[in-house]
């Protein structure tokens, strides 16, 4: 299924490397993506070589980027059909991953996954803003991930709740406007957080992609995160 040239050659790049047994798990979940995608909508990508490089190339460069620990423990936020929080946990079992999702069977597919290739994970059905909320998953995380279309600003009041002080909040984005950031960095601030890089690159020569982390500086609010709708409708200032 994965171009395995192709993928090399992408994260190589970026001084990625992955080894066989890493490659032979995240092929299988590649696999288990497209054949799911047939009876559930998990991805509109899936040509092989699309699949390679704009899903799994994209979160595995984010190790050329960013220093995740060994043992560190994550929380993949929105996960979705698991990107980033699959590839990264499928590439580097040692991660103590936990994905979360208000959709169950984007879960059970992630289940399936782990179940096939024998990789041990907490699998969490709940909104963002109520596990936020909760003190099981309350800054209790290494890192939050997020590789989400919602702005800066929002993503922010879902994901730094999760993240204890000194840990980091990724935010993996399209080579977002920096309008965008600029105008979250208020919100960010109050959230607990401060932006620490915010890397601009080329995945392929047509495809720009963004890395922002932001660091957590101090605990985040009580108040925070609001529930989804006063946060669509007043997103912090």
């Amino acid at each position: 299924m994965l171009n395995k040239e192709l993928l090399y050659a992408t994260i190589q790049k970026f001084g990625v490397e992955i080894d066989d047994n890493a490659f032979k798990r995240l092929d299988k979940y590649a696999e288990m993506l497209v054949e799911t995608n047939k009876s559930f909508n998990l991805t509109a990508i899936t040509e092989p070589d699309d699949v390679t490089v704009k899903h799994f190339a994209d979160c595995l460069a984010l190790f050329g980027m960013v220093d995740i620990p060994e043992n560190a423990k994550i929380i993949d936020v929105g996960t979705g059909a698991g990107f980033p929080g699959l590839v990264f946990l499928l590439t580097r079992p040692d991660i103590k991953m936990t994905f979360l999702d208000s959709t169950k069977k984007k879960l059970g597919f992630i289940q399936n996954v782990l179940d096939e290739t024998g990789v041990k994970a907490e699998v969490v059905h709940a909104r963002a803003e109520e596990a936020g909320q909760n003190p099981q998953y309350r800054e209790k995380y290494d890192f939050a991930t997020a590789r989400a279309v919602a702005n800066l600003t929002n993503l922010s009041e879902y994901c730094l709740p999760f993240v204890k002080v000194g840990g980091e909040f990724i935010s993996m984005k399209a080579a977002a406007s920096d309008d965008e950031i600029k105008s979250a960095e208020n919100a960010i601030g109050l959230l607990g957080g401060k932006i620490k890089n915010d890397t601009v690159f080329d995945l392929t020569e047509e495809m720009p992609r963004r890395i922002i982390e932001i660091k957590k500086i101090s605990q985040t609010p009580t108040k925070y995160p609001r529930p989804s709708a006063k946060i669509a409708k007043n997103p912090i200032k």
